[in-house]
């Protein structure tokens, strides 16, 4: 039976980044080598490392005057260290769930942190709107996706401050203006490759600027001048990400990416909006994300949802259980996943109404 992988993170990859991966791991470019075993600094995996830069870049169209890195400790070594480099003297953060509220609790260990709004009052089911942002801070920053909740920025935001982004599971899923970011990062293992690395993409002249002592392994400056090779890199992950930054290439880039993932959203919103034994947990079809498609029973089927589980995994549906924030279900429709799996899933709902209904 084919298996539908609808994980949060670690997630689907795409055929191609598993199988030039799984033959890297025997050998790696010729080596006799894997690149699992093959020095960071040898020239083979060197040559990767300066191709999955420039793809981020070419990909996500970055400006001149960034740099892109691959970094470790995931999204939440990030919540730190972007403060660390660039908060300064106040920054304001927007809370828009967990992972948003953990970002903005380690900007509070560094200075003044001006919260502009949050949807925690409605269990984080919608994106704010109506807020101002201080002029006198030194970023905004910002969550565009939200895993846990399912909700998402599906635009860039137009403020009079540079933003900051932790883009961990929306990154590459759509064109976007970077520059209007003095930093973006993102976690690998979502919609770029396997657990371990970490994506960031900074702008250089925004680095320099806090009156602060950075430690040399939280400091910016130090990975760009070091070109990601500061301490040894997590070298399968950044290969797996190189696959995946290639395959984003040659499926049609960031453009194509969008339109597949409006696509695959608009028909499991469809169906959870039309079948009376689902509703979405995001009731404004603007903040619903493309990426996690969070769902419950409605209340007069609330007792059949231990079943639709069991119903669902039987036909093939793996990793559909919500968490524990939120219950129900969260499918996610990462850029790997296949609308084919999207309607697999929406067959499944459709015939567990016959049944139960």
């Amino acid at each position: 039976m084919k298996k539908h992988n609808f994980y949060a993170g670690p997630s689907i990859l795409p055929e191609f980044t598993k199988q030039k991966t799984a033959e890297a791991i025997i050998d790696f470019a010729g080596t006799g080598l894997s690149v699992m075993e093959v020095s960071h600094r040898s020239k083979e995996f060197v040559a990767v490392m300066e191709e999955a830069q420039a793809l981020v870049k070419e990909l996500m169209n970055v400006p001149e005057g960034y740099s892109v890195l691959f970094l470790q400790g995931g999204a939440s070594l990030q919540f730190l260290m972007a403060p660390y480099n660039l908060l300064n003297t106040k920054a304001a953060y927007l809370n828009t769930g967990v992972w948003a509220g953990k970002a903005l609790k380690e900007a509070k260990l560094l200075g003044e942190v001006v919260e502009v709004a949050s949807s925690k009052d409605a269990n984080f089911n919608y994106i704010p709107k109506k807020f101002s942002v201080p002029t006198d801070v030194d970023y905004l920053h910002v969550t565009t996706n939200n895993t846990i909740f399912g909700t998402e920025m599906l635009e860039d935001l137009d403020v009079p401050v540079p933003m900051v982004a932790d883009m961990s599971s929306d990154v590459l899923s759509r064109p976007m203006d970077v520059s209007k970011y003095n930093m973006i990062y993102a976690g690998a293992q979502k919609n770029l490759g396997p657990s371990g690395a970490t994506l960031v993409v900074v702008k250089n002249d925004a680095l320099g600027k806090v009156n602060r002592v950075i430690p040399t392994i939280l400091d910016y400056k130090i990975h760009i001048d070091n070109e990601s090779m500061f301490n040894t890199p997590a070298t399968v992950s950044v290969f797996g990400c190189l696959q995946t930054l290639r395959w984003i290439k040659a499926e049609g880039g960031l453009v194509e990416m969008e339109r597949r993932n409006i696509e695959k959203a608009d028909v499991l919103y469809a169906e959870i909006d039309r079948n009376k034994m689902f509703q979405s947990t995001v009731p404004d079809k603007n903040d619903r994300s493309r990426m996690n498609v969070c769902f419950v029973m409605t209340p007069e089927y609330a007792q059949f949802e231990k079943e639709f589980d069991a119903f669902a995994t039987a036909q093939g549906m793996i990793g559909l259980k919500g968490h524990r924030s939120v219950g129900g279900f969260r499918a996610s429709l990462y850029n790997a996943m296949p609308l084919d799996s999207v309607k697999a899933l929406v067959k499944t709902m459709k015939e567990f109404e016959q049944l139960k209904g």
